[in-house]
């Protein structure tokens, strides 16, 4: 499967350990994940050399190709918001995943679309089991 994975990169890294953790496990699951060089410790100096253009273009391209999107929302991104938005205007699957007793959008917790689904996990296991299950359907 096609998954486009979103996780917060100018908005702040401090979960990047958790994002290279579920790229991993989709990657090992034999799954196409396009976007995980965002979830690396290298991606910030990688991105910053990258014209907005071309990070716009290429990941709503990436967005448009995918068969769905995860996204960890424990770190608040804009950019996140805007890729969660635009691949449900497109009626892509969603789900979004967040820690435990972190605050989240309510944006995000509010949205009714019937192809989002919003996960809280408590570690990184059950995370994966919730993020298998998504996909499985």
């Amino acid at each position: 499967m096609n998954i486009y994975f979103a996780c917060s990169i100018t908005g702040g890294r401090n979960d990047q350990d958790v994002y290279q953790q579920i790229v991993d496990s989709l990657l090992v699951d034999g799954h196409h994940v396009p976007t995980a060089i965002l979830a690396t410790p290298q991606v910030m100096q990688l991105e910053g050399v990258v014209d907005p253009l071309v990070v716009y273009r290429r990941d709503v391209a990436w967005i448009e190709g995918c068969d769905l999107l995860v996204a960890e929302v424990s770190t608040p991104s804009h950019g996140v918001g805007y890729e969660i938005g635009y691949a449900l205007g497109l009626g892509k699957p969603v789900l979004c995943i967040h820690r435990q007793g972190v605050k989240v959008s309510k944006m995000i917790l509010g949205n009714q679309d019937p192809n989002l689904r919003v996960f809280e996990y408590h570690n990184i296991d059950e995370a994966f089991v919730f993020v298998r299950s998504f996909i499985a359907g």
